[in-house]
């Protein structure tokens, strides 16, 4: 296949790949940076923290998985890229894309014990059960996108070699097969509507839960300090779910938008939140600040 970059906008690769190349540092630097801090200070070693690892580590993955590739098309012009290496690269965005879902969902329950029923959280919540949490969600993602990945390369390619995109965007790809790709397209929808939507409903059941519980607190300020500890999560939740929603229904429907726009707003979606969120949890989170204090 060959690789587009950003359609129409090819004249100004040089100068578009600055705030990528920027974004991809900062991912490297602030998730290293949390990554090694829960793994030297022994007062993190939590189950919160514990899932606040995995997140850096899916998005380590998920900045690898696609700015090197984007930034030999943008510096480089090497636009080709193998068939297997772009079913790889698009296994790896969505299986992580999934695996991000399910360890939000963890976090949202683990917030829950935490603050609901505080005397029972580490009996429920042990080192071995969150590491078995996190290994789950990632048999979770790799198990519902195998079969996706098998019917997409299944479909002959006959009609273009050229994609529209930087990366090996789902859409993108299933728009060159010259057979009927309806059968990955149901495939899809129904494990995205699944994932996405039964993760959301019980992280919003969850902090509806949370809530409750913080509005019954007798004082303000116990309050407040509950409702904090919470706020990060909120935030990556936010990012996560809007930026995927919004990202996705560009991808379907194009409402009147120039095709660079759509591909500019997927680029961002998998190459902001995983610089934001190491930032997010070191303004919202004292215990994450001190250790990397801490540590430097």
């Amino acid at each position: 296949f060959l690789l587009t970059g950003i359609p129409g906008l090819e004249a100004f690769h040089m100068w578009i790949s600055i705030p990528f190349s920027f974004t991809y540092i900062m991912a490297l630097m602030g998730n290293s940076m949390v990554l090694l801090t829960v793994r030297l200070d022994k007062s993190l070693h939590e189950p919160m923290y514990y899932f606040i690892s995995m997140l850096a580590v899916i998005d380590l993955v998920f900045s690898t998985a696609v700015v090197p590739r984007m930034l030999a098309v943008f510096w480089l012009d090497s636009r080709e890229i193998g068939f297997e290496a772009c079913f790889i690269q698009m296994f790896f965005i969505h299986t992580f894309t999934a695996v991000e879902s399910g360890v939000l969902l963890a976090m949202s329950f683990d917030r829950y014990i935490a603050i609901c029923h505080p005397l029972r959280y580490t009996t429920i919540l042990t080192r071995s059960r969150t590491i078995r949490i996190g290994l789950l969600s990632l048999a979770r993602g790799a198990g519902v996108m195998t079969p996706l990945m098998c019917l997409l390369t299944s479909l002959p390619y006959c009609k273009t070699r050229v994609i529209p995109h930087s990366y090996c965007e789902h859409m993108a790809v299933v728009e060159l097969a010259c057979a009927d790709p309806s059968l990955s397209d149901l495939y899809s929808l129904i494990v995205a509507t699944l994932l996405v939507g039964s993760d959301s409903l019980f992280i919003t059941f969850s902090y509806a839960m949370i809530l409750r519980s913080v509005m019954r607190l007798p004082s303000q300020k116990a309050r407040l300090k509950a409702l904090r500890t919470c706020g990060s999560h909120i935030s990556i939740i936010l990012l996560f779910y809007v930026g995927g929603l919004l990202s996705m229904y560009l991808q379907m429907f194009s409402f009147g938008l120039a095709p660079h726009v759509q591909v500019l707003v997927a680029d961002f979606y998998l190459t902001v939140p995983p610089m934001l969120n190491p930032l997010i949890y070191g303004i919202k989170m004292k215990q994450i600040q001190d250790g990397i204090f801490k540590l430097l």
